[in-house]
């Protein structure tokens, strides 16, 4: 193809220029000269000219005023490919501790927010399959629905049963923290043997609270803290205490337990321990029954890929029990890793990144006073364990049904701390509260609140958000993505399955 020439078309050599029009001449010989462009036939090797376009030098807010048409910068290519940018096709990827490690963001937390049905689930599991397939451990610290059981067992990791006839879990079982202790000597084993016993009390006082409605009075913690010693030195090598011995040994009143319930006369001590045996009782008879009242039936296995703790066994018996076995799912949870990275030090184990998924969020917290200051312990040294976390859950409205100002506060702070936050369909009215945390453009809110509800009632018609996500961090333009499913992942990401097998549909 011949290149376009800076002076009119000619005819033979010495001849004059050609003038519009006029045809074009042929040689001595009679073979037609072809026009500087080519012929105007097909594969007349034709070109069209495309003028350079004018280079500008300006600030963006002038820039964007003089020629709109300006590309962003290029998605993030650290991590799993969660899918496409909606705007020009890129694929985007998306992992907190990959993106933690490229500078990306400053903590490993993502905290997931949409309305229900929009794919929030579906975006987390891509997120898993993609942290398995990295190396990253995965934990799912408590399965409600149950969503993540396919995809763990498919995934080749273990999946535990927590409910009255299934596994139990001991709320003061140390698991792999215990192994860990059990290899160490010296300061390195007293300060794991304080942290053993600093989760042992906050769990058991975290349930006592949640049981009771209510705190635990100063004297009450300073008796089950001594009890857990003396439990401690009594099991010591041997199987871990459970809540019945904290019981049983509390009402026995040895005198190590009357000294510091600063009592000496026995009526004495009954009436400083009354509500708390009560309180114990109820754990081991009331509706906890059956769950947390005897040694942990099937521990984590520290090489599974991944573990999922399905807890749904236990949501039709009430937020109280759901709410203390999510509790103690996260305990023993954050306890592997706590134990992995205590091994690892000691170069005696694999040094092992996490990733915890913490869904139905606000479930767990709003049981009773108090308990949101025990997750956020939980959550706050994720960065220097190696551990990223995601946090899902529908509106922030749902935290608003904490018990107290004060747990309502702290609970806001999950998604002012997490470095990326995950925005499904959501209308404006959320999308204002969400604003006051993270920085939304005018654009952005119209884009997220469009995938807020359908635009008719026509059957059959796809949700406008299934599968859109905004992916935003600090301050940056927001990254929005679309979802596409591939291969088993249309079956095993499927959260409405049940609702299609009892209407006589087929599985996907």
């Amino acid at each position: 193809m011949r290149r376009r020439q800076r002076h009119a078309p000619v005819g033979p050599v010495g001849s004059r220029p050609l003038q519009p029009g006029q045809p074009t001449p042929a040689t001595g010989d009679g073979v037609l000269l072809a026009p500087a462009w080519g012929w105007k036939i097909p594969d007349g090797g034709r070109a069209v000219h495309v003028s350079a376009g004018p280079e500008y030098q300006a600030t963006t807010t002038q820039l964007c005023g003089l020629f709109p048409f300006v590309a962003g910068s290029g998605t993030p290519a650290a991590g799993t490919p969660v899918g496409r940018h909606q705007l020009w096709g890129e694929v985007v990827c998306l992992d907190p501790l990959a993106w933690l490690r490229a500078g990306l963001v400053t903590n490993p937390g993502v905290f997931v927010l949409g309305q229900p049905g929009t794919g929030k689930s579906a975006l987390v599991k891509r997120l898993v399959t993609g942290a398995v397939s990295f190396g990253t451990t995965v934990l799912i610290l408590g399965d409600t629905k149950p969503d993540y059981t396919p995809l763990v067992r498919h995934l080749g990791g273990q999946v535990i049963r927590i409910g009255r006839g299934l596994d139990r879990i001991n709320p003061l079982d140390a698991g792999p923290l215990g192994t860990a202790l059990a290899q160490m000597t010296g300061h390195e084993a007293e300060q794991l043997r304080w942290e053993v016993r600093s989760r042992r009390l906050a769990l058991l006082m975290a349930l006592a609270t949640l049981v009771r409605g209510g705190g635990i009075t100063n004297a009450e913690e300073v008796i089950l803290g001594r009890a857990i010693d003396l439990l401690d030195q009594r099991h010591q090598g041997q199987a871990e205490p459970t809540v019945p011995d904290v019981l049983r040994l509390i009402e026995e009143g040895p005198d190590t337990l009357r000294s510091a319930a600063r009592t000496e006369a026995p009526a004495r001590y009954q009436d400083r321990i009354a509500d708390l045996v009560f309180t114990l009782d109820l754990m081991c008879t009331g509706s906890l029954a059956g769950v947390f009242d005897g040694p942990t039936s099937q521990p984590i296995d520290p090489a599974a890929p991944a573990v999922s703790v399905d807890i749904s066994a236990v949501r039709a018996a009430g937020d109280k029990l759901l709410t203390a076995a999510m509790l103690c799912t996260w305990s023993y949870g954050f306890g592997c890793v706590d134990a992995a990275a205590a091994l690892a030090g000691l170069g005696v184990g694999p040094r092992r990144s996490y990733l915890g998924v913490m869904d139905e969020l606000w479930r767990a917290l709003r049981g009773a006073p108090g308990l949101v200051e025990h997750a956020d312990a939980l959550t706050r040294l994720n960065r220097a364990r190696g551990m990223a976390h995601v946090m899902i859950t529908h509106s922030l409205a749902d935290l608003d049904a904490l018990p107290t100002e004060e747990d309502r506060a702290r609970a806001r702070g999950f998604m002012d701390r997490s470095a990326i936050t995950v925005l499904a369909g959501l209308p404006p009215r959320e999308l204002a509260r969400v604003a006051e945390v993270t920085p939304l453009t005018g654009p952005e809110q119209a884009l997220v609140a469009s995938w807020s509800a359908p635009e008719s009632y026509q059957p059959g018609a796809r949700h406008p958000g299934r599968g859109k996500y905004l992916i935003k961090t600090g301050e940056r333009l927001g990254i929005p993505v679309q979802l596409a499913l591939v291969g088993p992942e249309h079956w095993l990401y499927d959260t409405d399955q049940a609702i299609r097998l009892a209407d006589g549909g087929e599985p996907l």
